[in-house]
């Protein structure tokens, strides 16, 4: 495991991470191999891009915000809130639908979402999470956005992972994840999934920044600086169902 020699921060620190939702499981690996490199601690908390972007604005005491998007640490950045130019894309993640039961969505995905066979349907608060966006834009580009709301067949969570538990729960047939939520550790996806083709949605793109509030800026930076090019954080990253840019 590749470790990287931190510089900056003479002490250890903890750092206070507003992530994604969909981060959250590989967050947690992250933060125990970058507290064996470097002593700094993360506590992370997780939900709704959106949800998460407002309650910067409003102060909340964060250091970094792992977002689900572009946009909001853009704009941060352009309010001042966030440090100009520490803005940097740290994974692109891939949309997928799913149920924990094997073989329930047949053989083609986008034929089961146009049969209609299903009670509910979930997906995240398209305007709040980035992934419940892209679940959107599949929806509109199949043509189904309009009458699965017309049949108030679509379910609604705050966040990638309330929508997943609608489906674990059985109060979705199905809902649109992240695929990270779904990857097990042999690479394998679990129950039954469709991967929607890129065309069918934007990239899901998802920025990391720096806090303008924060009090740790030393430590902080160390930390965005491992995630974006140490070794075994991109290895994590990669394992968990991600893109990472070169």
């Amino acid at each position: 495991m590749a470790i990287l020699l931190l510089t900056g921060a003479a002490t250890a620190a903890e750092l206070h991470v507003a992530v994604a939702a969909n981060f959250l499981a590989p967050l947690q690996q992250l933060a125990l191999v970058y507290q064996s490199a470097s002593g700094h601690k993360l506590l992370p908390s997780a939900g709704a891009t959106g949800q998460l972007y407002a309650q910067i604005r409003q102060g909340a005491p964060f250091d970094v915000f792992l977002s689900a998007d572009r946009e909001r640490p853009q704009q941060l950045e352009a309010e001042g809130v966030a440090v100009a130019g520490s803005r940097f894309t740290y994974a692109t993640g891939r949309l997928a639908l799913w149920s924990p039961k094997a073989g329930a969505l047949g053989s083609d995905g986008a034929a089961f979402l146009k049969g209609g066979s299903y009670r509910f349907l979930a997906i995240a608060n398209p305007k709040t999470a980035p992934y419940g966006l892209a679940a959107q834009q599949v929806l509109q580009k199949l043509q189904l956005w309009d009458s699965l709301n017309e049949q108030k067949k679509l379910v609604t969570g705050e966040s990638i992972a309330q929508t997943r538990q609608f489906a674990d729960t059985g109060n979705a047939d199905a809902a649109f994840v992240a695929v990270s939520q779904i990857i097990g550790a042999d690479g394998r996806l679990s129950g039954s999934s469709w991967l929607p083709p890129a065309d069918l949605y934007e990239p899901i793109d998802q920025d990391a920044v720096l806090l303008a509030r924060s009090t740790e800026q030393a430590a902080a930076r160390d930390f965005l600086r491992w995630l974006r090019t140490d070794a075994a954080a991109l290895k994590i990253i990669r394992a968990a169902g991600y893109a990472v840019q070169p």
